[in-house]
């Protein structure tokens, strides 16, 4: 008669009987695969990438990246304006004593310093100057990189006085219109307007500290 033992020690020894017949059949390393429990009694350490426990009613996770890691870019860098128009942009800021450095943000969220663009709203330019506004800030070639960074530099200025200096303030009337930032005492809620405050304003930090 064979005597089973029971409890733990019993199933011990189903299990070590079971991992010999597969190594037996199949060698260690399909007993490995089926599960069957290891020859040490340290456990077994978890795949690279993942930590916690896999099995029955287990959900692994997964470990994250490290975002500082080889590979793995921490920021995208921000496109500073060519040169010929840097200097523009540096001569039309100093002319209309506004930040060179705000203005060339504007310019870069405006037409990715390309002069020949016309919106469908029909701006034009590396400023993106309304034909309306280009006329009252005498821009007669809004095509023009000078005159047009000139009326746009001059634009942000006016929109910076009538707004005390509030940047976010001056920057959303330049979009949306001085008009619109007074009825809705600040910046308006349309999604464009807010979006593009931001804009500017994220690619003005990345340019003062790149």
């Amino acid at each position: 008669m064979r005597v089973e033992l029971q409890g733990s020690d019993g199933v011990r020894m189903r299990m070590a009987a079971l991992q010999g017949k597969l190594d037996r059949m199949f060698g260690p390393k399909f007993a490995d695969m089926m599960g069957a429990p290891a020859s040490t009694d340290a456990a077994p350490s978890p795949p690279s990438g993942l930590t916690g426990d896999i099995g029955m009613g287990a959900v692994a996770s997964v470990a994250p990246l490290n975002p500082f890691g080889p590979g793995l870019e921490t920021s995208t860098p921000v496109g500073r304006a060519p040169a010929q128009y840097r200097a523009l942009i540096e001569q039309a800021a100093q002319s209309a004593q506004v930040d060179p450095i705000l203005l060339e943000a504007l310019v870069s969220a405006e037409s990715d310093f390309r002069p020949n663009l016309v919106s469908s709203a029909g701006a034009m330019g590396l400023a993106q100057l309304m034909p309306g506004t280009a006329r009252m800030l005498g821009v007669t070639d809004p095509m023009d990189p000078a005159q047009n960074l000139n009326g746009g530099a001059k634009y942000l200025a006016q929109m910076l006085r009538q707004f005390d200096g509030d940047r976010r303030l001056a920057l959303a009337a330049y979009n949306a219109g001085p008009g619109a930032v007074q009825r809705h005492g600040g910046i308006p809620p349309f999604r464009e307007t807010q979006n593009y405050v931001e804009k500017v304003l994220s690619r003005y930090d990345a340019m003062r500290t790149g």
